[in-house]
């Protein structure tokens, strides 16, 4: 019996190609859950799950950010860490055009375009994180430095205190 073969998704193979580890998780689900019903679903602690946003900054430049799920992101913090005078939220219309990937499969691995990305500086010191696949159902635990390294981010203070 031949086993079914694992269709990769457009991150998985970018982090194949960089020879970054990663452990791949799935997860049944046909529409758009938050993360933390994801880390219930996968019984993972919250704060190692971290969500993918997008914003827009004053110039129209996109900037993405990478927070633990149960965060919310600092507009002000965010906007200084990538020297814009503020940035917002995309509508979720414009999450795949501006991507590539849908709502609740965005991952900063492997996007359409590269955009100057944020990774929030409490990654830093955990072992791993959980960040999305790049579709909906699927999750990839790795490195935040790896993490970084696949999608030129740096680490930041983002998240409201």
């Amino acid at each position: 019996m031949a086993k079914q073969k694992e269709v990769k998704t457009n991150a998985m193979r970018i982090l194949d190609s960089l020879k970054i580890p990663y452990a791949h998780m799935t997860y049944e689900c046909s529409e758009f859950v938050d993360g933390l019903q994801i880390a219930r679903m996968l019984s993972l602690p919250c704060e190692k799950v971290y969500k993918t946003l997008v914003t827009e900054g004053c110039s129209r430049e996109y900037y993405v950010f990478v927070i633990p799920v149960a965060e919310e992101l600092d507009l002000k913090a965010a906007a200084r860490s990538v020297g814009e005078k503020s940035v917002e939220m995309i509508p979720v219309k414009d999450i795949t055009r501006v991507t590539g990937y849908i709502r609740g499969g965005c991952t900063a691995v492997g996007m359409k375009k590269t955009y100057v990305t944020k990774i929030d500086s409490s990654a830093e010191g955990r072992d791993t994180i959980v960040v999305s696949g790049g579709r909906i159902g699927s999750q990839l635990e790795l490195s935040p430095a790896d993490l970084a390294r696949a999608s030129g981010a740096e680490f930041a203070d983002v998240v409201r205190h």
